[in-house]
């Protein structure tokens, strides 16, 4: 059985009435890292079953890093509001090594993206904080906007680096 072989029946095993089988699908899928990546994101953009999505999302997530660029790559192209939920979900599981790439990719026309990748940003919480942070001093004004109403977003934390930032700004002066 070739990888793509093996990768295709785990996939399949996202529609097992046993959680256990789900779970030690996504777990094992995982392993198979930057070769997994291009097929999860398939069932993400494919499937209109929301529990295959999220089963796909959590592989993502697991992967990690690696799946970044492409998750990202694939939010711009691909426009359909599920795929994107469960896109920016998973960005925003992967943690503070997606919070830079996300915060670049802000600087896109689509407004309905910057919403998503936001969101992304709000589920990762402290870590986005100081970089957001710093973004409000971007040449991109886009980025900069994107930057405080995602830290706006954010609530209580997200407010207390707006103020400070505020508060650097007049000592500055």
């Amino acid at each position: 059985m070739t990888t793509n072989d093996t990768i295709t029946t785990l996939i399949s095993g996202f529609r097992n009435p046993s959680i256990d089988i789900r779970h030690k699908a996504v777990k094992e899928l995982a392993t198979y890292g930057e070769c997994a990546i291009p097929p999860m994101i398939t069932v993400l953009q494919k499937e209109n079953d929301s529990d295959q999505r999220w089963y796909a999302a959590a592989t993502l997530a697991r992967i990690g890093e690696p799946a970044i660029i492409p998750i990202l790559r694939s939010m711009n192209t691909h426009h359909e509001v599920g795929f994107r939920k469960y896109a920016a979900a998973a960005l925003g599981e992967i943690g503070a090594p997606a919070v830079e790439p996300i915060i670049e990719a802000m600087a896109s026309d689509d407004r309905e993206l910057r919403g998503f990748l936001s969101l992304a940003l709000c589920r990762i919480g402290k870590p986005a904080i100081i970089p957001l942070t710093q973004h409000l001093e971007s040449s991109n004004e886009i980025i900069k906007s994107c930057a405080a109403l995602t830290l706006w977003q954010m609530g209580e934390n997200g407010i207390a680096g707006l103020v400070e930032n505020v508060n650097n700004d007049r000592l500055k002066k």
